[in-house]
């Protein structure tokens, strides 16, 4: 009987061992933001016209880049603005490679579409650029990016997703600074066109 019970004990502790790293793993992804392979969450945001707009509808014209600015953590983000007028400024190499572009601005819900059309101020852009707003950080929460810390709202993070809904490429910026650019993009782009 105490050799029985030994066993299952023993057994017990090795199913404990052998399922705590693989559980741990599963956590640790799930504390981490899409990374290449992983397939897109979906996700439906309003522009700043009170439209929506979602993930899904958007990959049915083909590949789709979602670039995650700072969005309003209580000034306008100079790197943002930067970042932002970089790749408005190649409209004609995003609309060429077939792609359609989301900006993903976040922030508290008072106030963030009246900052978000500060943000962009006169810039006009075509129908494949896409400007969505993230309420209390809806998106940013499921994408993993919330930076929770005093003056921020997430990680600055760009994803080039292909038609099927895989991430061919990520870039998450753990600071205000390294962020994907446009020659980035239109790079991972042009593989999956190949």
């Amino acid at each position: 009987m105490a050799r029985n019970v030994l066993i299952a004990s023993l057994t017990c502790s090795l199913l404990l061992v052998t399922r705590a790293p693989t559980q741990a793993a599963e956590e640790s992804k799930a504390a981490t933001p899409p990374v290449v392979g992983d397939k897109a969450p979906d996700f439906t945001l309003n522009d700043l016209k009170g439209s929506q707009v979602s993930l899904g509808e958007q990959l049915k014209r083909g590949s789709v880049v979602i670039v995650v600015l700072r969005g309003y953590p209580g000034y306008q983000c100079p790197i943002c603005t930067r970042q932002f007028g970089e790749l408005v400024g190649k409209v004609k190499e995003f609309t060429d490679a077939k792609a359609s572009v989301m900006f993903i601005y976040p922030g508290p819900a008072t106030d963030l579409d009246k900052y978000a059309k500060e943000f962009i101020g006169k810039k006009t852009f075509p129908t494949s650029f896409q400007f969505l707003i993230d309420p209390d950080f809806k998106f940013t929460e499921l994408y993993r990016l919330r930076w929770d810390a005093p003056k921020e709202t997430a990680y600055p993070a760009s994803f080039v997703v292909d038609a099927d809904g895989a991430i061919r490429f990520a870039k998450v910026s753990h600071s205000h600074g390294d962020r994907a650019s446009s020659d980035e993009l239109l790079g991972a782009l042009g593989k999956i066109s190949k």
